[in-house]
């Protein structure tokens, strides 16, 4: 994995699990619904970006290194394998404004 994103993930990661211990406190302090399921989905976002990320890294290293050791049907076959269960990869961009 290439450091930078090995940063990046964890980092990213890291926010993640703090914003989680607080969405779960919202929940046992019954806080109200609307604001819980905003955070939410501000965690799923992080997760998706993270998940941008992992993409980025796996095609810059393991596909790049799986097609000039001639695998690239293989890897091809992983990689469509792998985004069925990531919607986020496959759906629309998410808003990259405050990232800029």
């Amino acid at each position: 994995m290439l450091e930078a994103n090995k940063r990046a993930i964890l980092n990213r990661l890291k926010t993640v699990r703090g914003h989680l211990e607080a969405v779960i406190t919202m929940v046992e302090e019954e806080r109200y619904c609307a604001d819980t399921m905003k955070q939410i989905s501000a965690l799923q976002a992080s997760l998706e970006k993270a998940n941008r990320v992992l993409l980025q890294n796996h095609l810059e290293t393991c596909v790049i290194r799986a097609v000039q050791e001639g695998r690239a049907s293989e890897i091809v076959d992983e990689l469509m394998e792998t985004m069925k269960y990531t919607p986020a990869v496959t759906g629309p961009l998410p808003d990259t404004k405050e990232e800029a």
